[in-house]
């Protein structure tokens, strides 16, 4: 069985390119493309991931629980793998249609017509990427890897073709390109170790009822996440929608960075609540639980902190009006880790995939409602704070719907003094920024020693107070080091 550690490792580095990549990026594409500009790319984006949504179903959380049980069993994997697949082909067919029926029946995508065509690629493509196959087995290494080869071949695409104001079209190829370029290379790998292929003689119906659920769940998932960035399109304009999307991207980009534990830990957890292995499942629930709020909430103190020099740096002046739903958002990550982690690693596994529907289905419901009521007074302010109350609502439910697995865990004392001793140790983080803040008048510097102190001092509070999760990690941060020189 894979090291855990290593696979967070991986992970981790992964969503470390994918910060490293909008970094380098965003402060070339803020400058190169208008403000209308992007406002086209991301209502473009928006439109295409809710056909991305039918193609995709429910289907990679149902795959890798359901997979995880069988994957020492290589008969069964195999045969459920090609019933996967078929599955996803079909619905990625249906996709299609959807898609070019609203496409002749909606006048106002007229104008977005290219970008959306282009954007559509990545509909067959995801078929293909079999993701979940890899995730079932941990292969956290071959995803990491084939990662970093397609994102620094779109960072030079994108330096040679992406040069002017009107270039919106071809910065939208590259991202394609970077997000579905190595799904060939994912297919080649898995019909060579699977024989993955088309079947169509099987019990659809023992797979296709709790895909559905969790289908209508991740609708309900994507309007409470997209629907911000389309009503802004509809009620508001491109420039409106370009402010909000910088914001918000930086906002997603760090989640990503933040979630990497959670999502290597979801096909261990999901395999040890199969095999009814609860008191494993959670102490790793537990010890899971820990690690990310000492992550995430120093996050989001040095969010709401650095907001603006990140903006300035990012998406340069006239992108300043973020700074405001930036810092809004931010608040926003401490609900969203804790809902998804137990949407992911609990509701899931459990197999309470209607509960997490319900919890979605209302979320949905109050940032539509909230977002058409207020975006038309505030604006991106507006669409900030549903996230928020999305992400909280979300949390609340979840929790009502698996207390009774996950009680002793988020009310142990354990989790109490890790939320305690990241609260102490985020005073740290504020002080620090104000100090440099005070002390210093250029941009970078004040940037980057804002942020290697404040993890300084964030680190030396939780030492001090002993936190075992924040010194188990320190110690295995020096044994790694020590084992590479």
């Amino acid at each position: 069985m894979k090291s855990l550690k290593l696979n967070a490792f991986l992970n981790g580095l992964r969503s470390l390119l994918s910060v490293i990549f909008p970094l380098i990026t965003f402060p070339y594409i803020s400058r190169v493309l208008s403000v209308s500009g992007i406002g086209k790319y991301n209502f473009s984006n928006s439109v295409i991931s809710y056909f991305m949504l039918i193609a995709a179903l429910g289907i990679n959380s149902y795959a890798i629980r359901e997979g995880a049980k069988y994957r020492n069993n290589e008969q069964k994997i195999n045969q459920f793998a090609n019933e996967i697949f078929t599955i996803n082909t079909c619905s990625a067919v249906v996709a299609y249609i959807c898609l070019f029926v609203c496409l002749i029946v909606f006048s106002k995508l007229h104008s977005y017509l290219i970008c959306i065509l282009i954007y559509s690629i990545q509909i067959g493509f995801s078929v293909i990427s079999v993701d979940w196959l890899f995730t079932i087995y941990e292969d956290f290494a071959y995803i990491t890897i084939r990662s970093i080869l397609f994102q620094i071949i779109s960072i030079i695409l994108l330096f040679i073709f992406v040069r002017h104001s009107n270039d919106y079209l071809n910065y939208a190829a590259i991202t394609v390109f970077s997000a579905v370029g190595s799904n060939i290379l994912n297919f080649y790998k898995a019909e060579k170790e699977h024989g993955i292929h088309l079947v169509f003689h099987f019990n659809w119906k023992k797979h296709m009822t709790p895909i559905f659920i969790l289908f209508t769940a991740n609708i309900a998932g994507l309007i409470y996440v997209n629907s911000d960035i389309t009503l802004l399109g509809l009620l508001k304009n491109n420039y409106i929608v370009g402010v909000y999307s910088i914001s918000s991207r930086i906002y997603a980009i760090i989640k990503s960075v933040l979630s990497a534990v959670l999502l290597v830990s979801v096909p261990r957890l999901a395999l040890l609540y199969g095999n009814k292995k609860i008191s494993k499942y959670k102490k790793l629930l537990l010890k899971l639980t820990n690690v990310l709020v000492l992550l995430t909430l120093p996050a989001m103190v040095g969010l709401v902190m650095l907001s603006k020099q990140i903006i300035l740096i990012i998406a340069g002046n006239h992108f300043l009006r973020s700074v405001i739903s930036l810092q809004i958002l931010a608040i926003a990550y401490i609900f969203s880790i804790l809902a998804w982690i137990l949407s992911d690693c609990v509701l899931i596994p459990a197999k309470r995939e209607k509960y997490m529907l319900h919890s979605m289905t209302v979320s949905a419901i109050v940032n539509i409602v909230f977002n058409i009521i207020m975006i038309p007074y505030w604006a991106e302010k507006a669409a900030a704070i549903s996230t928020v109350l999305s992400e909280l609502i979300m949390f609340t439910s979840n929790y009502h719907y698996s207390k009774d697995i996950v009680k002793e865990v988020f009310t142990s004392k354990d989790l109490l003094r890790t939320f305690v001793d990241s609260l102490i140790g985020c005073i740290g983080i504020i002080v620090v920024c104000l100090g440099i803040n005070a002390a210093f008048s250029s941009l970078i510097i004040e940037t980057v020693l804002s942020v290697l102190l404040s993890v300084l001092a964030y680190g030396l509070v939780l030492i001090l107070l002993k936190n075992p999760y924040a010194s188990s990690m320190v110690k295995q941060s020096f044994d790694r080091m020590k084992s590479i020189l």
